[in-house]
């Protein structure tokens, strides 16, 4: 499971932007967006580091969390 605090999001098309994201890294991946709080919680084997890398690369901001 790998938690990040993901910060830009303004809006559901956001959150489902994060959460293709991740699963581009791995299709099987479960992903929960919290848009609230920033929080995405995935179950997934990919390191937290290269899910951040992907979502900064695409204009948010990401830290482990």
């Amino acid at each position: 499971m790998v938690t990040l605090n993901v910060t830009g999001m303004t809006c559901g098309g956001c959150a489902a932007t994060v959460e293709k994201l991740i699963k581009r890294e791995d299709a099987g991946a479960k992903v929960t967006v919290d848009l609230a709080s920033g929080r995405v919680e995935a179950d997934t084997g990919v390191p937290a580091e290269t899910l951040i890398k992907a979502i900064e690369a695409a204009g948010f901001g990401a830290t482990a969390g």
